[in-house]
């Protein structure tokens, strides 16, 4: 029984057995069939949600690791930063290198504690989020490694979901076999945001974080409170932010970001990588103290330097590409897209550029332009009163500052670089003055004639341009004037005629090219104005001012510049300026230029600054201009080491500044160099304008630029100034003549011989190189040609110095063969103070008048000459000097070419005395040949007529051995002198047609005269002239014939 009680335990024991067997089986059968079925259902799930993911590349995926839109940044010349590229994102990039062991503990203890042991995904965290997401715990934890992170950030969206992260996970297996950890770590740290910085942009990366919220450059800097308190930031960087975008603390992100800090630092603690000590000082450490200050984005401290470097910048590397484009090719619009995409990589690429600005000069020419009390008040119509500055160290061409404009918010042009306007009369000195000194054409002391020119005009036929100081009533015409004083006045005419007529446009233009202007236009070919502004476009004052700097430069042009340099994000030069002086004229040229502008500002129009600028031991020199009714106004001026170019206007030309504004460029000009004069005085070493061996002074004639001769100095008319000696004059002076000449239309003719000698007057005259009376005659034709409403009387054109020129024609007026018509309408009235009365009248009407005389009676006595004759001119009236005591009578009489006089007009009374006869008016006549001829009473100082004296002794003899030649431009006479005892004081020439009746031609002090002018023939008579009184005629003598 035992046995069998054995068999049967161990029958059971199997049946157990197998059993247990089969349920185990079955079990594993089942749960394997389970496996495979959940499996597949998992593995189709994940395969659902990565099947439109690509499989990348090794190559792509380290490109795309590699890739970053990097902070690009411009700076001032001493390296300092203006700010950062016109962005949103502050994004700098670090070299794993380079970050300290905190950071790397800081942002491994809070983010991926395993990140140096694990494949890419970390299992036990990705089941914990698993777990956290099935059950649907109030905790979820993400699981994501920090190679996962980067993964997300490099490749995919930030949405939460299934799908992207089993993307995920495979991206960051995948990441894990090509990167190293160190490439894996350097990457996120250089891609993840940290919310704001003090400037209010978004900050990309751990460098841009550590210098963007603590001010702090070098990472190595940073403490371990800092580095937990940055660590902590990528997780939530919108809620932590420091900053508002703004640039704005932010009491709610920074009170966050501190319990956030307060975490990293647990977690440091607890995985070891910091002592309780360093835990304890890390939480007892002030960060709201050590935070950066607040400050504005660059675009908003500096907008215009920032978009001026950015455009510039663009320039140059799009010329890098394609050396053939121009400033003017990057202008048309078939280049616009390649300038935004080039503007794109700019801003993006990380790129470093290094400008020519001095921060202290910009500023303060900043400040200046910011001042409203600098400037007129804002007008409703015109608008803002704008102004636009460039100063430039011209012995490289730096840009060391700017004015942009007054408002970058009201309008963004850069009125400096980008506005092009009419220069004025400062093309004057670099289109005329230069090249004409630079030619040998002139020197400072030549003679210009400041006199109308006839320039032909496409609507009214005709334009005879004016000087700024002409008005309605007369062209303001100065006459001749030495070249230094045409430019101290900046005379339009003497520009003009250097322009167009010595220099010629196509030469002008070629010289002004060479100095940097860039915005001339064919149409300027034919611009006959174009020197004193009248040009299709204009010019920028960075241009202008450039041109300008060539001058103290010794002639030297230096293109001015403001980027110096730029670099990639790696830090490599990729653009240098490199300098190309161009000797464009001499450095003898340059400083007669500069001299002559140096007294526009002593002498001159630009008597604002003179006045206003105060640091006189620095010498300066400079050029005025203005526009048409003062659109435009400039000042273009320097010293030894800078130049510095002005122009101040309303954005629109067609309004015009008013008043004092009319000098605002003077103003300005004068207040930017008293600041940077005294704020940079290491920027003026130099005292003096260097000297260049060949200029010497000499002294020349003052009417034609030529050596003196005896008669210039008799006439007084010297000029003593600078010269290059290689042009110093060689011939005598030709300038001067004696003549005998008459007044017509205000203008001198040479006298027809039948004028009667009171009309006619003998004295040096001036020989210009153009005869007024020729002038005239093209100024008349001109006039015939024009519409009504544009001629002007020929008074408008006479020069201020027409008296003392010397015709070449002979009075055009005809004898019309009868006596002229006598004047009419006298009125005699009281000047002010009862010293003497004016006689008005109306003249007479005869085309042949050459002038008229007034007789007065005095007390019922005789009526006898009174003064000088006048001419025949719109200003018909007498001044006579008078006793209120006396009653005086007057008539006037006319007299024509050929001295007949006509019959005496009304008579006119005046005076509170008692005439006690009356006279008849007896016309006075010149006596036939071969009688004495009587002097009439002349004026006297005081104006009074006097009565011929009696009972004095006799008169000279007459005088004796008279003899008559002709010469080439005229004749000349010849005589013995009269005895000493005789005492003569003069000579009196007379001359006769037929040797009946004769008039006076003039007188000497001398037995020899000589007259100028084409007389054919007639007879020549002499008298002698002492204190008793006129001799009788000598014999006549009758001229030669003419060869």
């Amino acid at each position: 029984m035992d046995k069998g009680k054995r068999l049967s335990v161990k029958r059971g024991w199997l049946i157990f057995g197998y059993a247990v067997w089969q349920t185990v089986k079955w079990l594993f059968i089942f749960c394997f069939i389970f496996a495979l079925f959940a499996g597949g259902a998992v593995a189709g799930y994940v395969a659902s949600l990565v099947k439109d993911e690509p499989i990348r590349p090794r190559s792509y995926i380290e490109s795309k690791i590699g890739e970053y839109d990097v902070t690009g940044y411009v700076y001032f010349n001493d390296d300092t930063p203006v700010g950062q590229l016109r962005t949103d994102e502050d994004r700098q990039l670090v070299k794993f290198d380079e970050i300290p062991q905190v950071v790397i503990d800081a942002v491994l203890a809070i983010e991926d504690d395993d990140f140096f042991s694990h494949m890419g995904v970390d299992i036990w965290a990705l089941g914990r989020a698993v777990k956290q997401k099935l059950l649907n715990e109030d905790t979820q934890t993400g699981g994501s490694t920090l190679t996962q992170q980067l993964a997300r950030r490099v490749f995919l969206s930030l949405e939460v979901s299934d799908s992207r992260k089993v993307r995920e996970i495979f991206l960051a297996l995948r990441l894990e076999r090509f990167l190293s950890k160190p490439e894996i770590l350097t990457a996120y740290l250089n891609k993840v945001p940290f919310g704001n910085g003090s400037s209010g942009y978004n900050l990309y990366g751990i460098k841009a974080a550590a210098k963007g919220i603590f001010g702090i450059e070098d990472l190595s800097d940073l403490n371990v409170a800092q580095a937990a308190y940055l660590a902590g930031l990528p997780q939530r960087p919108s809620a932590y932010t420091t900053f508002t975008s703004k640039g704005e603390y932010n009491e709610k992100g920074i009170e966050l970001a501190i319990n956030r800090q307060r975490l990293v630092l647990r977690r440091m603690l607890e995985i070891g990588v910091i002592t309780q000590q360093q835990y304890d000082e890390a939480m007892a450490f002030d960060i709201r103290a050590s935070l950066a200050k607040p400050e504005k984005k660059a675009y908003n401290t500096y907008p215009y330097l920032m978009l001026e470097a950015e455009r510039q910048a663009i320039g140059i590397l799009l010329r890098m590409e394609n050396p053939g484009l121009t400033e003017a090719d990057l202008s048309k619009p078939e280049y616009a897209y390649k300038i935004e995409e080039k503007r794109e990589e700019l801003l993006r690429g990380g790129y470093h550029i290094y400008t020519t600005i001095d921060k202290e000069i910009y500023d303060l020419m900043r400040e200046i332009a910011s001042d409203p009390d600098n400037f007129s008040p804002d007008h409703e119509e015109k608008g803002k009163e704008q102004v636009a500055a460039m100063l430039i160290d011209h012995k490289t061409g730096a840009i060391l500052g700017m004015i942009e404009g007054r408002d970058f918010y009201e309008e963004q042009m850069n009125y400096a670089t980008q506005m092009t306007r009419q220069p004025g009369s400062t093309m004057k000195t670099i289109a005329a003055y230069l090249p004409a000194i630079e030619m040998g054409l002139i020197q400072p002391a030549s003679i210009l004639d400041d006199a109308p020119i006839v320039l032909k005009d496409g609507q009214k036929g005709f334009h005879f341009p004016k000087n700024s100081g002409g008005n309605s009533s007369h062209g303001g015409y100065n006459g001749l004037v030495t070249a230094r004083e045409a430019l101290n006045r900046s005379l339009n005419l003497p520009a003009l005629k250097l322009f167009l007529e010595k220099v010629t446009i196509p030469t002008a233009w070629e010289f002004v090219r060479k100095l940097g202007i860039t915005t001339l236009q064919p149409e300027d070919d034919y611009a006959q104005t174009g020197v004193i502004g009248g040009l299709r476009l204009g010019v920028t004052v960075e241009e202008l001012t450039n041109a300008y700097g060539a001058i103290p430069n010794g002639g030297v042009f230096n293109d001015a510049y403001m980027i110096r340099k730029i670099t990639d994000a790696s830090g490599k030069v990729i653009y240098e300026h490199k300098p190309r002086p161009i000797q464009v004229f001499s450095d003898r040229t340059a400083f007669l230029i500069t001299d002559m502008l140096r007294t526009v500002i002593t002498n001159g129009t630009g008597s604002v600054v003179r006045r206003e600028y105060e640091n006189k031991e620095i010498p300066i020199a400079g050029k005025t201009g203005s526009t048409q009714s003062y659109g435009d106004v400039w000042f273009m001026g320097f010293t030894p080491d800078v130049t510095l170019g002005v122009w101040a206007g309303y954005k629109k030309p067609i309004h015009t500044l008013s008043g004092d504004a009319r000098y605002r460029a003077q103003h300005i000009w004068a207040k930017i160099m008293n600041e940077v004069t005294k704020a940079r005085p290491d920027l003026f070493p130099t005292r003096e304008f260097a000297q260049p061996q060949g200029i010497v002074k000499a002294t020349v004639s003052g009417v034609s630029g030529k050596r003196p001769t005896e008669l210039t100095r008799q006439y007084g008319k010297l000029v003593t100034d600078w010269f290059n000696e290689d042009y110093l004059p060689k011939t005598d002076e030709d300038g001067l003549v004696k003549m005998q000449v008459v007044e017509y239309n205000g203008m001198p003719y040479i006298a027809q011989p039948t004028t009667p000698a009171d009309f006619v007057r003998e004295q040096v005259l001036v020989v210009r190189e153009k005869p007024l009376d020729v002038l005239f005659e093209e100024i008349e034709a001109a006039m015939e040609q024009m519409p009504a409403s544009s001629r002007r009387p020929l008074s408008y054109f006479i020069p201020k110095d027409a008296a003392n020129s010397a015709p070449s024609r002979v009075d055009p007026r005809v004898d019309d063969g009868l006596p002229p018509s006598p004047p009419t309408q006298l009125k005699v009235e009281e000047v002010a103070d009862a010293s003497a009365v004016r006689i008005t009248f109306a003249g007479s009407p005869q085309e042949d008048v050459v002038g008229y005389r007034l007789y007065r009676s005095m007390n019922g006595g005789p009526f006898v000459k009174a003064g000088d004759s006048i001419y025949h001119s719109s200003n018909m009236r007498f001044v006579n000097y008078v006793s209120p005591t006396n009653h005086y009578r007057y008539y006037i009489t006319a007299v024509d070419v050929a001295g007949r006089e006509s019959d005496p007009s009304v008579i006119v009374t005046w005076g509170g005395g008692s005439p006690f006869q009356q006279p008849t008016p007896d016309m006075p006549q010149i006596p036939p040949s071969g009688s004495q001829t009587p002097e009439l009473p002349r004026q006297d100082g005081g104006g009074s007529a006097q009565e011929p004296q009696s009972g004095e002794p006799a008169a000279p003899t007459a005088p004796l051995g008279l003899t008559a030649e002709r010469t080439d431009i005229g004749f000349s006479v010849r005589w013995n002198a009269n005895p000493v005892d005789e005492r003569v004081e003069k000579y009196r020439i007379y001359f006769s047609e037929d040797g009946s009746l004769y008039r006076r031609l003039g007188e000497v002090n001398m037995n020899r005269f000589e007259y100028v002018a084409p007389l054919a023939k007639g007879f020549i008579r002499v008298t002698a002239v002492n204190a008793q009184g006129e001799s009788p005629a000598s014999d006549p003598v009758a001229l030669p014939e003419s060869e």
